[in-house]
């Protein structure tokens, strides 16, 4: 059996890739003491491990300034464009507990923002007046490039109350209600997707949404009118080149109230007339979609709008009207087209569709992956390519090889280089050169090798963690995602007892072992995703504990699925799960990372599958299932999962089963709800694909009965993964939308003259 490599041997790896190069490593160490006696306070006799990261942090932080602070003077000199842009139980990741070493506090760029008030008009214009105020504080963090010497700014926002916040009420007595005043408004930055069912949650993530959007509009405006760096005069007053210097990039309809923000600063601060600030905020703004799910999409109640943002209610009523009318004009008498395009739906609670916003003030909308891009054209924002072709495009997401294989899978990562060099890690599609190596033996083995010396340490991670023994040899079958009904965990679930149930009818019939795992989390209001979790854990307790099955099956849950876990099931899994319903998954990054690291796919014909399976070609990919069409026409016809019941004895066997209770002996009724739904509400046709998904897996088995061909299967899928990577992707957003033109350009290093 293959030995795991050492932690030792992994660094030593990934300083031959130049990820975590150093100059001098006598200076390293230097600093690295001062800043464990002098900063922290410590010395090696009490210093815990926290403080060791904490020293290590500051220490590379420091490696970094000089290249930060040349790389932001770079940019004023220069004057490229600036670009922004069981049960689950949700405890609180208080990940800023002992401080965060890589940020640096900005007090003195500390912004206002408002809420509430309401609106004058005036001889001068709108004025938006008696607001309740909020202190946006900045943090920035660096974010260094890939061996170039240029380090990026993150800049995050966290709400501060007023330092004068209720100090009346305070010095009075009133010592409750003014902590209570102030904790509202640092709640703001408090909590990360705070529970939208209920309508504090909702304002709460609206004030969130604002908050950003206007801190950070403020300081791109305050940067535009700066000429040099560190110049806070203004000195730039016209905004007729301000689409030259900025690009926003709406990720998704969240930051869509930058818009009308915009629009309220150019028209009632800086008096721009309305024809020109639309102008300058059409041409800088640019919106990806994320999704086609029409719950997803962002419809704020008008009721909410008018009373935490009015002015800008105000402002989207009249963008509506002035779009409306170009729709009128060049549809002239088609009364529905102009329902179904109003940015303001009509109904018992008035609305208005961010995502209709974000295209009425955009000049480019795209999706991202090809066909996710023509779904968003045919169908979901139909009538709006029909009166605006020109602005829909398409940006196929990607991945940073540089954390997605050098990082994480440095075994990996050494063996390409050996067989092709290391310039891949700069240009992924270089790694088109392994399809040379795809019948090389040597290469076979070692790629291999890799892949079980991963499938090694997770395991023993998992038998540590999860306390349930591992077969390393069994074939890892992995899907980690966001819990959701479209992604279809319960078509994964099916299988799962699908192979219980064949065991336990024949125990002593070959079956290939297979470790299943399931990770992912549960937005907290989205009671269907927590009972699928609940499902899946249940059937675990059943399948690991049943002595017929020995160490044949296992079904793992990984909890607190995250970035670090990631890392290490990744690099691991033989078999990624990439099942969505066809047309509901818009990309997918996922898919490309398990690609890239060596594991086959499994998939159905929607999001980036399509594109990847066109790379490595169809053969070497497990696909099945219904096509966009096949859904479409199902729909029409009706789909009826009684049928799919009625006909797939295996099938009804699984659904009685957990009707019956068997997963859940002591509450036999748990699972009613999941059964409810497969059989009555599934909107993503589950049942549909069970058969084809079924016999597909059974493809999947029989080709891992034979390890050299799976592993040339697996060598054609990461020769062909370089389309996926992110520099390719950034590329297209900066050549196509931004209108910057991207280069390898290397700044000289502090110590370096210019």
């Amino acid at each position: 059996m293959s030995r795991p490599l050492t932690d030792q041997e992994k660094r030593k790896q990934i300083s031959v890739r130049g990820l975590a190069g150093v100059e001098n490593v006598t200076d390293l160490k230097k600093n690295f003491n001062r800043h464990l006696h002098f900063t922290l306070v410590k010395d090696r006799n009490v210093a815990t491990p926290l403080d060791y990261y904490f020293a290590l942090a500051y220490t590379v932080r420091d490696h970094l300034v000089g290249r930060w602070l040349r790389t932001q003077q770079h940019y004023y000199e220069k004057d490229p464009k600036k670009i922004s842009g069981g049960w689950q139980m949700e405890e609180a990741d208080d990940w800023l507990r002992y401080g965060n070493p890589w940020e640096k506090a900005r007090p003195e760029c500390t912004l206002p923002v408002h809420f509430y008030g309401r609106v004058e008009h005036t001889n001068q214009g709108a004025k938006w007046v008696d607001t309740q105020m909020v202190l946006a504080m900045p943090y920035d963090t660096p974010v260094p490039g890939y061996r170039n010497n240029i380090v990026n700014t993150m800049r995050l926002w966290s709400a501060k109350a007023p330092n004068d916040f209720n100090l009346k009420d305070f010095n009075v007595g009133g010592y409750i209600q003014a902590v209570l005043d102030r904790n509202l408004a640092e709640n703001i930055s408090r909590v990360l997707y705070p529970n939208d069912n209920f309508f504090e949650g909702k304002e709460l993530r609206l004030k969130q949404e604002y908050f950003v959007v206007a801190a950070t509009l403020q300081d791109i405006i305050r940067r535009f009118k700066s000429s040099k760096f560190g110049c806070r005069d203004p000195v730039r007053m016209s905004f007729d080149a301000f689409p030259d210097k900025v690009a926003i990039q709406l990720n998704d309809t969240h930051p869509s109230l930058a818009i009308p923000e915009l629009m309220r600063i150019l028209v009632d601060q800086e008096r721009l007339d309305w024809d020109k600030a639309w102008d300058v905020t059409v041409k800088t703004c640019a919106y990806t979609n994320h999704t086609v799910l029409p719950e997803a999409l962002e419809r704020w109640p008008v009721h909410l709008i008018e009373t935490l943002l009015p002015r800008h209610l105000q402002i989207i009523y009249e963008i509506n009207q002035r779009f409306l009318n170009r729709v009128a004009a060049a549809f002239p008498g088609d009364i529905d087209r102009l329902r179904r395009m109003s940015l303001v739906e009509e109904g018992a609670v008035k609305r208005i569709n961010m995502a209709h916003l974000c295209i009425a003030g955009s000049h480019a909308i795209n999706g991202v992956a090809r066909i996710h891009s023509e779904i968003l054209k045919k169908t979901t924002f139909k009538d709006f390519y029909e009166l605006e072709p020109h602005k829909f495009q398409n940006k196929t997401n990607g991945i940073t090889p540089r954390r997605w294989l050098v990082m994480c899978n440095p075994g990996l990562a050494e063996v390409i280089a050996e067989r092709i060099g290391e310039d891949y890690i700069a240009d992924l599609d270089q790694l088109r050169k392994l399809l040379s190596y795809v019948d090389d033996e040597a290469f076979i083995r070692d790629v291999a090798k890799v892949k079980q010396e991963n499938k090694l340490k997770f395991s023993a991670y998992l038998e540590k963690e999860y306390k349930v023994h591992i077969n390393p040899n069994s074939l890892f079958d992995v899907q980690v995602k966001r819990i959701h009904e479209y992604k279809r965990q319960l078509l994964n679930c099916l299988h799962v007892i699908t192979m219980y149930n064949r065991i336990k009818k024949d125990p002593n019939k070959f079956s290939v072992p297979r470790t299943v795992m399931i990770g992912g989390k549960a937005a907290p209001g989205y009671h269907m995703a927590k009972m699928i979790i609940k499902l899946i854990t249940a059937i675990g307790d059943v399948v690991n504990h049943d002595p017929v099955v020995g160490d044949r099956l296992r079904l793992i849950f990984l909890e607190n699925y995250r970035v670090s876990l990631a890392e290490k099931v990744i690099p691991a899994a033989d078999l990624s799960e990439q099942i969505s319903t066809a047309g509901t998954e818009a990309s997918g990054t996922g898919n490309m990372k398990f690609m890239l690291n060596g594991a086959l796919t499994i998939g159905t014909m929607d999001g980036a599958n399509v594109e990847m399976a066109e790379e490595a070609g169809e053969e070497n990919f497990f696909i099945f299932g219904m096509r966009v069409e096949d859904v479409e026409r199902l729909d029409q016809r009706g789909y009826n999962a009684q049928e799919y019941y009625d006909r797939i004895p295996e099938l009804r066997h699984i659904i009685d089963q957990l009707n019956s209770g068997f997963f859940s002996p002591k509450q036999p009724d748990l699972f009613k709800a999941i059964v409810n739904m497969l059989m009555h509400h599934d909107r993503f046709k589950v049942f549909a694909d069970y058969e084809e998904y079924i016999k597909c897996q059974e493809r999947v088995s029989a080709l891992y009965k034979n390890p050299r061909e799976w592993t040339r299967m697996v060598i054609r899928n990461i020769a062909t993964s370089g389309k996926f990577s992110s520099d390719r992707t950034i590329a297209q957003y900066a050549k196509e939308i931004w209108g910057v033109e991207p280069n390898r350009q290397r700044l000289p290093a502090p110590d370096e003259k210019i």
